[in-house]
């Protein structure tokens, strides 16, 4: 099995070539910020995967360690309903992993960005869901005053930990904090 681990997921990507491109033990261009994980699917596609997940299981039953989590996922759940999540994060990611791969000369085929949001116990409201993939496409299109004149997104899938499976059926995922509870 070829396992990757993000936060509190466990990703099976044994169909397909993956690799972990924000790795701190490797020194990378200062200032650049890439995805978690690229997914290449032979010479068809390409993978962008990036994963934000506030919903992650709190380590600690501190009342203290608890009150942060909740501030942190409230925190995130703004960063959602304002864009900044999409313009300060999210975009600067494709941005910086597309330009890393072209200068790489691994940008050959069609890339997808992906983000996967850890949204279980997170309080958002659907609609906000709904649109976010076509903003967050049309962002990363035209990012100043002018559209880019290159594509170099394909386009963009945002799902939750629920929707994986139905994007994604190739690549099983597990929430690791899940099957800890199941095992107690």
């Amino acid at each position: 099995m070829n396992a990757a681990i993000e936060g509190d997921f466990r990703f099976d990507f044994s169909s397909a070539r993956v690799e972990r491109l924000d790795r701190p033990e490797i020194t990378m261009p200062q200032g650049m910020s890439l995805v978690d994980f690229v997914i290449e699917e032979g010479s068809r596609l390409m993978l962008l995967v990036e994963i934000k997940d506030p919903s992650r299981a709190p380590r600690s039953t501190h009342p203290s360690a608890q009150t942060a989590i909740e501030k942190s996922r409230g925190e995130f759940v703004r960063s959602l309903e304002t864009d900044k999540l999409l313009s300060e994060d999210l975009v600067p990611k494709a941005r910086d992993s597309y330009t890393y791969l072209h200068l790489m000369r691994r940008d050959h085929t069609r890339m997808i960005y992906v983000v996967l949001l850890g949204a279980e116990k997170l309080s958002v409201d659907p609609a906000l869901l709904l649109n976010f993939k076509d903003r967050l496409l049309a962002r990363i299109r035209q990012e100043a005053h002018e559209p880019w004149q290159r594509d170099y997104i394909a386009d963009c899938v945002v799902v939750t930990e629920r929707d994986w499976a139905d994007a994604f059926p190739n690549y099983p995922l597990v929430r690791l904090s899940n099957t800890i509870d199941a095992l107690a």
